[in-house]
C-alpha cells in the first residue's frame, strides 16, 4: 500500500515541480527503474540531474529518458526507497534498482475510513503489500500472513476452499465467531474466502483496541482492512498475467501397522479381554492394504489470473479475471473457482469522484465425507480393497467388530455430494470536496451470496454396514444478503505549518440477512447429477425445514487526530453502535472509545544531532471495542417440537413442545478493553528497523455456556449468557534489515515473534469448571476444562507415571479402577491413596504462547529469491486418534513397535487394550507439544533481459519455481501439528462455530494431512 498512496502524492507534488523546466541536452540518457525485492517496475520515481532543478519521472512502465550532459550525474528519488546517485560518464542507457529504505514513519497505511502516515499512527498497525500476497501459491489471501505479522496466527484447514483459522493476539471470545472482522475497500465481510489475492493491492492488520474501536461493533477479534487494485491516472493500458501450476504433496504421512502387525495387535486385544484370537495365522499376511496408497494422491493444482488497468486524465479502471482448479489430496475431492473484478473510478469534476468495485466469484467442489480422514486411519490393512471377485472387502467376513467396520473405498465411491456457491460484492461510491478542507464522502455496498449443497446416497451394498435399502437426496440452500451503507464527512488542515488535526464524522447502517432451506425425499432414481429432483422421490419421505435470521444495526463514529510539530501525536475517537440482536436487553447500544498518543522523539532539538537513530517513536494506546458474533437472538428462548414429543387434550393429541434452553434476563456485548505500548525506531540509516509492542486485552462478558442442573429441562443441560471474563497479554518484536551490497546484491532479513498469555480471570459459575472436549474421546469423557486462573479450553486428565507391569505392581499402587497389567498407571495427586477423578490435572494447553517467522529476499540482476520461515512453540495437542477405539481400529507403526506386550517390554506404551475405559480417560500420554518449525516458502524467480523482451514488445516476462511447507520439523507423531475444524461447507462452518469449537481446540481425530505445494510459475506484462 505504501506505494499505491506515495505514487499518487508523488505524482501530483513532482509534477507541479517540473513544469516548464528545460535545460540544455548533450546527450539523451534512458532506462528502467525497479524494485529490488520484487523486481517490479516502479512509476513515478523522480530522475533529477545533480545540481539542478532538471528532472522528470518514470512512466506506468518504471522508464525514463532524460538529456543531459554525459558527465553529469542522475538522482533517483522515490519515497520509502534509498535515493540513488549514479554518474552517467557517457552511458546512454543506466538501468536503476532501488532498495526500499524502511523509512517507516514515512509510509502511508490504510486505518480505519481513510489513511494515514506511518508518523501519525498511535495504534498498532501492520501492513502487508499485494506482492507479497501474490508472491505464494495461497488460494485464500490469508494463507499468505502466516509468519509475515507479529501476533497474527494462521492455522490451515488444508481443505480446498476452505478459509484458514486466523488469531489476531489470541482469542477473545468463546462461543461465538472467533474470525476478526474484513473490510474490502469500505464493505464489511465474515469471510474473503471469494476474494482472489492477486486484486489484492494492499492488506492492514488492526491489531490493538485503538485502531480497532473505529469498527467498534464487530472489533473484538481484530480487523482486517484490504485494498484492491485500481488503475491509475493518465497510464495506458497494461496487460498482466499470471499463472502457476503445480500438485500438493503430502509430507510426514503417518506411518501405520500392517497386516501382519494389526494381526498380531488384535489377536493380543483379544487375548487381554478373555477372548480367542481373531486371526488364527498371522504371518501369512504380509503388507496387506495401505489404505493412504489407496486413498490419497498428488493433488493438482493452477491458478491463472488476467487483469486490465489503467487510465485517462479523469478517469482509472481495473479488469481481472480469475480462475483456480485446486484437487484435494483425496483421489475424488475437487475445488473450482472463477472469479471476475471490475473497479472504474471517474473524475467528474475537479472536485467530485464517483465509483465502483464489483466482484463475483463462483465455485463449485466435489465434496469428500467428513469422516474420511479418520477411516483411513482407522481401516484394518488385512481387508483387500475388493476382493477377486469384485466384491469390496468386507471387514465383517474377518469378524473385526464395528470399531472398523468400514472399506474406505466405498465410502468414497458411493457418496456423492457437491456443493456451489455464487456471490457478488462490492460497492459505489461518491466524494465531494469542498470548502478546501472538507471531504463527504457516501459509499453503498454489499454481498448477495448463495450456497446449494446437494448430496445423493444411491441404493446399495457394498459391505455389511456399508449399505442402503433406498436412495436418499438431501439439498440445502443457504441465501445470504447484506449490505452496508456509510456517510463519512472528514476536515483537513494545518495551521501555522506546525499543526495538523484531521476530523472525522461518520454514520452506518447495516442489515445482514440469511436464509436456510434443508430439504429431502428418499427413492429418488439416478440418471445423472441433472436429474437429481426431489419430486422424483417417494412423496411420503420428502421432508423440508428452513430457518432464518435477519440482523440490523445502526452507528455513528468520530475520529480526531492531531500533530503537533510531527513530533507530539493525538488519536481520539467513539462509536455508538445499536444491534437488533440485543433488542430488549439492557444493552441494545454499545459505545466503544479509544485515545492513543505518540512522541516522534528524533523530531525533538536535541536529538538532530545525534547518529544512533534514523527514527524513533514513543507510542501508547487505549480502547474498547465489541463482540456482536454471537448467535442470533440470544434473549430468545427456544422450543423444540418433534413428532415424539406428545401432548392430549380433551382426548385428542398434539404435537408437544419442549423448552429446550433457558437465557438470562440480559444479555448483553462482550466488550474487550485493550491498552497498548509501542516503539518504532530505525538504525544504520534506516537499514535496520525494529518495532516492539506490549498488549493487555480484557474481554468483558463472554458469551458462552455453563452446566446447570438436568432438572431445568434444558436439551444440553447448559444456559447461554454473559458469563466470563478473558485476558490476553503479549508482547510483539519484528526487526528487519534491508541493503544493497557494492557487488548489486539487495536483499532484505525480517523476522518477528510474538508471545501470548491467555487466562480465565472470572466466570459466572464461580469455581464450578466447565469441561468439554469430548471429540474423539472413546468413553465420552471430557478432555478440556476452562476454569478461573487457566487459559481457554486446557487439557485436563490424569498424569501417567507409567505402565503396570504385572499384578504385583497392581496390588502395590494406589488403588485405581479396571487397573491390570499393560495399563496405564496414575499419579495420585492428592496422596489419599486412590485414582479418582480428583487426582486430574491440567495436562496440556492448545492455546499457542509464540509464534515467529523470518522473511528474507535476493535480488541480484536478473534473479530474485524469496526464503519465509515461519513456527509456533509453546502448545500442545491432544492425539485422540490413538484412543479412539470402539473395536479393532488399526493402529500407528510407532504404537504397535513400541506397545507393552508382557512384562519389562515397555514402561510407556500402553497394551493392545489401550481403548479400554481406564486407559482410554483423558491422560498426558496423549498429549504431545504442537510446536513446529517448517519452511513456509521458496521461491526462485528470473526476470527475461528487456532487450530480448523489447523484440517481442513485452514489457516484462519473470518465471519462477515456488515450494510451500516443503520442510517441517515437528516432534509430535500425529499428519499435522496444525489441528482445526474441517468444515465441507457453509453448514458445517456454522455448526462448527455453534458448538463451541474453541472448547475442543488441539483435539487430533480427524485432521486434513499436512502437504507441501510444489509449482512453477509466469508473470508476464504487456
Amino acid at each position: 500500500m505504501k506505494r499505491f498512496f506515495t505514487k499518487f502524492s508523488v505524482l501530483s507534488i513532482l509534477c507541479l515541480f517540473f513544469i516548464n523546466v528545460a535545460y540544455a541536452q548533450d546527450i539523451t540518457v534512458k532506462g528502467t527503474v525497479t524494485d529490488g525485492l520484487d523486481k517490479t517496475t516502479i512509476p513515478s520515481v523522480s530522475v533529477t540531474v545533480k545540481g539542478t532543478t532538471k528532472g522528470m519521472q518514470t512512466d506506468v512502465n518504471g522508464r525514463y529518458s532524460i538529456n543531459t550532459s554525459a558527465n553529469s550525474t542522475l538522482v533517483f528519488t522515490y519515497i520509502g526507497y534509498v535515493t540513488q546517485e549514479v554518474p552517467i560518464n557517457g552511458q546512454q542507457t543506466i538501468n536503476v534498482v532501488l532498495t526500499p529504505s524502511s523509512q517507516q514513519l514515512e509510509q502511508v497505511v490504510v486505518v480505519g475510513y481513510g489513511t494515514q502516515r506511518k508518523l501519525d499512527v498511535t495504534g498498532a498497525v501492520a501492513s502487508l503489500k499485494g506482492s507479497e500476497i501474490s508472491k505464494q501459491a495461497s488460494t485464500n489471501p490469508i494463507g499468505a500472513l502466516q509468519g509475515k505479522i507479529a501476533g497474527v496466527s494462521i492455522t490451515s484447514t488444508g481443505t480446498p476452499g476452505a478459509s484458514p483459522q486466523i488469531r489476531i493476539r489470541g482469542l477473545g471470545t468463546i462461543f461465538g465467531n472467533q474470525a476478526p472482522l474484513y473490510v474490502v475497500d469500505g464493505v464489511w465481510y465474515n469471510d474473503i474466502n471469494f476474494l482472489n489475492p492477486n486484486d489484492i493491492e494492499n492488506m492492514s492488520i488492526l491489531k490493538d483496541a485503538s485502531a480497532q474501536s473505529i469498527y467498534g461493533i464487530r472489533a473484538a477479534n481484530g480487523v482486517v482492512l484490504i485494498s484492491t487494485k485500481k488503475g491509475k491516472l493518465g497510464t495506458p493500458t497494461t496487460v498482466n498475467y499470471d499463472a502457476y501450476a503445480g500438485f500438493q504433496k503430502v509430507t510426514n504421512k503417518v506411518k501405520m501397522a500392517n497386516a501382519q502387525e494389526y494381526a498380531t495387535f488384535t489377536n493380543e486385544l483379544a487375548g487381554l479381554n478373555g477372548g480367542s484370537p481373531v486371526f488364527s495365522n498371522t504371518d501369512n499376511l504380509g503388507a496387506g492394504t495401505d489404505w493412504y496408497n489407496q486413498t490419497l494422491r498428488n493433488a493438482f493444482v493452477t491458478n491463472h489470473n488476467v487483469s486490465i488497468a489503467g487510465g485517462t486524465e479523469k478517469s482509472t479502471y481495473n479488469i481481472s479475471l480469475g480462475y483456480l482448479d485446486q484437487d484435494g489430496i483425496i483421489k475424488t475431492n475437487n475445488y473450482k473457482r472463477y472469479t471476475a473484478r471490475v473497479s472504474n473510478d471517474v473524475q467528474l469534476s475537479k472536485n467530485f469522484k464517483v465509483g465502483y468495485n464489483i466482484t463475483g466469484v463462483s465455485s463449485k467442489s466435489k465434496d469428500v465425507p467428513t469422516t474420511i480422514y479418520h477411516q483411513i486411519y482407522s481401516a484394518s490393512p488385512s481387508i483387500p480393497v475388493f476382493n477377486a471377485d469384485g466384491s469390496y472387502g468386507d471387514p465383517t467376513s474377518q469378524g473385526l467388530g464395528d470399531g472398523a467396520n468400514f472399506n474406505p473405498q466405498a465410502s468414497l465411491d458411493f457418496f456423492n455430494q457437491q456443493t456451489k456457491q455464487y456471490s457478488v460484492t462490492g460497492n459505489v461510491f461518491a466524494e465531494l470536496k469542498f470548502a478546501e478542507h472538507f471531504t463527504f464522502k457516501t459509499s453503498f455496498g454489499g454481498e448477495f451470496g448463495q450456497l446449494e449443497n446437494r448430496k445423493y446416497s444411491p441404493k446399495y451394498y457394498a459391505t455389511y454396514a456399508q449399505k442402503s435399502d433406498a436412495s436418499i437426496l438431501d439439498l440445502k440452500r443457504v441465501e445470504t444478503r447484506n449490505w452496508i451503507i456509510e456517510n463519512t464527512l472528514t476536515y483537513e488542515n494545518t495551521f501555522n505549518k506546525n499543526h495538523n488535526l484531521t476530523v472525522l464524522l461518520g454514520q452506518s447502517a447495516q442489515s445482514n440477512k440469511a436464509y436456510t432451506l434443508n430439504a429431502s425425499a428418499q427413492n429418488v432414481p439416478f440418471n445423472s447429477d441433472a436429474d437429481l429432483y426431489l419430486s422424483l422421490g417417494d412423496a411420503a419421505t420428502r421432508t423440508a425445514a428452513d430457518q432464518g435470521s435477519l440482523i440490523k444495526f445502526a452507528s455513528y463514529f468520530a475520529r480526531a487526530n492531531y500533530s503537533f510539530k510531527n513530533k507530539y501525536l493525538l488519536n481520539a475517537s467513539i462509536r455508538a453502535d445499536g444491534a437488533s440482536q440485543f433488542f430488549g436487553s439492557n444493552e441494545t447500544w454499545g459505545y466503544f472509545p479509544s485515545v492513543g498518543a505518540g512522541w516522534v522523539i528524533t523530531n525533538e532539538d536535541f536529538m538532530k544531532d545525534q547518529t544512533v537513530f534514523s527514527s524513533l517513536k514513543l507510542r501508547g494506546s487505549w480502547g474498547m471495542i465489541g463482540n456482536a458474533s454471537v448467535p442470533i437472538n440470544p434473549s430468545q428462548q427456544l422450543i423444540d417440537q418433534t413428532g415424539n414429543l406428545v401432548a392430549i387434550f380433551n382426548n385428542t393429541a398434539f404435537t408437544g413442545k419442549s423448552v429446550n434452553t433457558l437465557i438470562p434476563p440480559a444479555i448483553v456485548w462482550e466488550k474487550g478493553i485493550g491498552t497498548d505500548i509501542g516503539i518504532e525506531a530505525a538504525f544504520l540509516t534506516n537499514r535496520l528497523t525494529v518495532e516492539a509492542d506490549f498488549y493487555n486485552r480484557k474481554t468483558s462478558r463472554a458469551i458462552f455456556k455453563i452446566p446447570v442442573l438436568g432438572s431445568l429441562g434444558t436439551v444440553d443441560n447448559q444456559l447461554l449468557g454473559n458469563q466470563a471474563d478473558i485476558q490476553n497479554r503479549g508482547v510483539e518484536l519484528s526487526a528487519a534489515w534491508t541493503n544493497t551490497t557494492e557487488g548489486g546484491l539487495t536483499y532484505s532479513v525480517g523476522g518477528n515473534i510474538s508471545y501470548n498469555a491467555n487466562k480465565v480471570l472470572n466466570v459466572l459459575s464461580g469455581e464450578t469448571p466447565i469441561f468439554s472436549g469430548s471429540t474423539g474421546i472413546t468413553n465420552g469423557a471430557f478432555a478440556t476444562r476452562t476454569i478461573v486462573g487457566d487459559p481457554i479450553g486446557v487439557f485436563y486428565g490424569y498424569k501417567v507415571a507409567g505402565i503396570f507391569q504385572n499384578a504385583t505392581d497392581v496390588a502395590n499402587s494406589p488403588t485405581q479402577a479396571s487397573a491390570a497389567p499393560g495399563g496405564f498407571k496414575y499419579q495420585d495427586l492428592n496422596g489419599d491413596g486412590k485414582i479418582t477423578s480428583a487426582d486430574r490435572t491440567v495436562i496440556g494447553d492448545p492455546n499457542p504462547k509464540y509464534t515467529y517467522g523470518v522473511n528474507t529476499s535476493f535480488a541480484y540482476k536478473s534473479f530474485d529469491l524469496a526464503l519465509d520461515f515461519q513456527g509456533v512453540a509453546g502448545v500442545d495437542i491432544y492425539n485422540a486418534n490413538l484412543a479412539n477405539r470402539f473395536g479393532n481400529e488399526n493402529i500407528s507403526k510407532d504404537l504397535f513397535d513400541n506397545r507393552w506386550h508382557g512384562e519389562g517390554t515397555s514402561n510407556t506404551y500402553p497394551s493392545a487394550n489401550i481403548g479400554a475405559s481406564a486407559n482410554a480417560a483423558p491422560n498426558s500420554f496423549y498429549v504431545s507439544s504442537g510446536s513446529y518449525f517448517r519452511v513456509r516458502n521458496a521461491q526462485l524467480g528470473y526476470t527475461l533481459p528487456a532487450g530480448i523482451l523489447n523484440k517481442w514488445k513485452i514489457k516484462k516476462v519473470r518465471i519462477y519455481a515456488n515450494a510451500q511447507n516443503a520442510i517441517n520439523i515437528f516432534g509430535y507423531k500425529g499428519f499435522s501439528p496444525e489441528v482445526g475444524p474441517i468444515p465441507t461447507d457453509n453448514a458445517e462452518k456454522i455448526k462448527a462455530t455453534l458448538t463451541n469449537t474453541t472448547l475442543n481446540a488441539g483435539l487430533d481425530a480427524n485432521v486434513y494431512p499436512l502437504f507441501a505445494t510444489y509449482n512453477f510459475g509466469i508473470n508476464l506484462t504487456f
